[in-house]
């Protein structure tokens, strides 16, 4: 890794603990995923039409910032560029951008975007694809589109994958040029050394660390940002790690050493708008994963797929809707929380700022829930929803248990009795004033 990044980069990083993914691109207008192009093989002439169609109308990016500040999101991270090679602003070194198309003569969706998100007190975070799909330079490989064609592939004998690289370079620094600060470059990804998983003839040829010249790239970006954090998919070792639509088990580590990361996930396991993709998260198991996250020192980055006339889908709005009724009442047990050293009990989650212990109960429990190792350690107790108190039991170890009267519980536990009803939030939390 290059010079590391400041710590108040990773210390903002760390407190901000919920932020905005937005992929959008001409891939919301089949609006079949954002692999639509590799998925269905599609040429350049076949995806065509999407460009000459692109016409987001309805793109207002304050209404996007705006959404995700309700959500109680701190930070939000564009598609400048994604796999497709189409740009969301007018690059000095293509002509495939927005600025391009029929619509958007002059248009640069990226200022727009970095404005709205400044007004709403949002960082801002740039992703951009390392693999482009449209760019002349750009060899046919493993997860090219026109992997399966001979003919394309025979074309495309001579290209050169470090003119493509000049290219990249040339697009980062100009995104980290023209937009004041950036929080955060969200480069996307490296393949190195992967061949064809389907045993049928064709190219392997991944594309890692020389291809990108990833040391170059990262030095670059420093120089121009020195503030900024940069992810971990340049094949070198980046500021953060990102899991990818999964959950780790546990606070993520590099050779044994705790590392700075982020689950990237999905409203319904499509990034791009994908109209008929039906497997959207309930708003409670979003919020179990933000919990989750913060509790092993993880942040979550929440993803919406504009749709094609440049809207936020209304079932996107309502979940980030009914995140942010949660946030408002309960937002001290995520931002600028940390892990804690203490255990909790089955099917719950601790989250600690200084003297105050969070209980997030994913199952509410019958009557009472054990706490180890917390016995005399707190002197309050209280539901954060309405500040109402949680009576603390305190246990003797010679109590012997007899019909309704607990017993043989340890003094190193604290029993907490709380009421039969669950309160009516996705996720019930219990403040913990630690003594």
């Amino acid at each position: 890794m290059t010079d590391a990044p400041p710590a108040a980069s990773v210390e903002k990083f760390r407190d901000w603990r919920f932020g905005l993914f937005v992929h959008w691109g001409l891939y919301s207008l089949p609006a079949r995923h954002e692999w639509v192009k590799n998925r269905e093989r599609l040429t350049d002439e076949d995806y065509q039409p999407y460009f000459d169609h692109f016409e987001p109308d309805l793109y207002d990016p304050r209404k996007w910032a705006a959404a995700a500040r309700g959500a109680g999101m701190k930070y939000a991270v564009l598609t400048t560029k994604h796999h497709e090679g189409f740009c969301l602003w007018d690059s000095e070194v293509s002509d495939y951008t927005v600025a391009h198309t029929a619509w958007g003569a002059g248009k640069d969706l990226v200022k727009q975007f970095v404005e709205a998100c400044r007004a709403e007190g949002l960082g801002v975070g740039f992703y951009h694809s390392l693999i482009d799909w449209h760019h002349p330079e750009f060899p046919i490989d493993v997860l090219h589109p026109q992997r399966y064609d001979e003919e394309a592939q025979a074309k495309a004998a001579g290209r050169d994958i470090q003119v493509y690289a000049d290219y990249l370079h040339a697009q980062t620094r100009e995104l980290l040029t023209n937009y004041g600060p950036i929080d955060i470059m969200w480069f996307d990804f490296s393949y190195p050394n992967r061949n064809r998983e389907d045993g049928l003839p064709g190219p392997g040829n991944g594309k890692g660390k020389d291809e990108w010249r990833s040391v170059e790239l990262m030095a670059m970006v420093r120089e121009l940002q020195p503030d900024i954090l940069i992810n971990d998919r340049l094949d070198i070792p980046g500021d953060f790690v990102t899991p990818e639509q999964y959950q780790p088990d546990g606070p993520m580590e590099r050779d044994g050493v705790p590392v700075l990361w982020e689950a990237c996930q999905t409203l319904n396991g499509s990034w791009g708008y994908d109209r008929d993709n039906l497997d959207w998260k309930s708003p409670e198991t979003l919020v179990k994963m933000l919990v989750d996250s913060v509790s092993k020192d993880g942040n979550l980055l929440l993803n919406v797929g504009p749709t094609g006339r440049g809207e936020f889908d209304p079932r996107a709005l309502a979940t980030l809707a009914s995140i942010g009724e949660w946030m408002r009442l309960h937002e001290r047990s995520i931002r600028g929380a940390r892990p804690s050293e203490y255990t909790p009990p089955t099917d719950a989650r601790y989250t600690q700022k200084g003297n105050r212990l969070y209980l997030h109960l994913f199952s509410w429990p019958m009557g009472h829930v054990h706490l180890p190792g917390l016995g005399g350690k707190v002197k309050y107790a209280q539901l954060l929803n309405d500040a109402s108190e949680i009576k603390r039991i305190p246990n003797d170890p010679n109590q012997t248990a007899q019909n309704t009267r607990m017993g043989g519980v340890s003094p190193d536990t604290l029993t907490l009795k709380l009421p039969i009803q669950r309160p009516n939030v996705e996720v019930p939390v219990i403040e913990l004033f630690l003594s």
